[in-house]
């Protein structure tokens, strides 16, 4: 995996310049909404504008418009990045997280690959159902009903949408060897 200090990134940045018609209005799009700039992924899709117009607008939904607290979402970007090893999707995501309430001892165990200890019992039913869907690619009857028990169905099909959506972004920023910033917070450790 690449990192910030040698990683030349396999799609190198486009540049406004060297842009398709279709590639600079979807990162006008982009640009213009919350996100504010293209980081992450985006830049690699641009390489399929028609794509990453559809994909982008999906995040934009997962992210800002979720039924889901942020502090909860968050915690669900944060399981798929440590399930990916996605060091940027944790860099960006981790104090996100932190300012939506998550706390730090919560991230911390995550980070080393451990059941958090001191989770409150949202954030159990979000780790169960993150861990469990990965695992065993289904989720069991009692994961499945304290989940919509806490969330309602709208939470359920949320969860699902953020953990769908966060693997693409995790497997985009792993093909693409986006490098992480060295100023995280809290960076994302290997696992062996």
């Amino acid at each position: 995996m690449a990192t910030a200090a040698n990683a030349a990134e396999r799609f190198p940045e486009l540049r406004p310049e060297q842009m398709t018609p279709a590639q600079k209005q979807v990162a006008d799009a982009i640009v213009s909404g919350p996100r504010g700039s293209i980081r992450g992924p985006f830049n690699a899709w641009l390489r399929s504008p028609e794509l990453a117009d559809r994909l982008q607008k999906v995040g934009e939904h997962i992210r800002y418009k979720s039924s889901l607290p942020p502090r909860l979402n968050e915690f669900a970007i944060l399981i798929t990045a440590r399930h990916w090893n996605a060091k940027f999707e944790w860099y960006a995501h981790y104090p996100l997280a932190m300012q939506g309430g998550l706390r730090p001892e919560v991230a911390a165990d995550l980070a080393k690959g451990l059941r958090p200890r001191g989770m409150a019992e949202d954030e159990a039913a979000i780790y169960d159902f993150c861990i469990e869907l990965r695992r065993d690619r289904k989720v069991s009857d009692a994961t499945y009903a304290r989940v919509q028990k806490l969330f309602g169905d709208q939470g359920v099909v949320d969860l699902i949408g953020v953990n769908g959506y966060y693997d693409l972004v995790s497997m985009t920023l792993n093909v693409a060897e986006v490098a992480t910033p060295s100023d995280g917070a809290l960076p994302l450790p290997d696992l062996d």
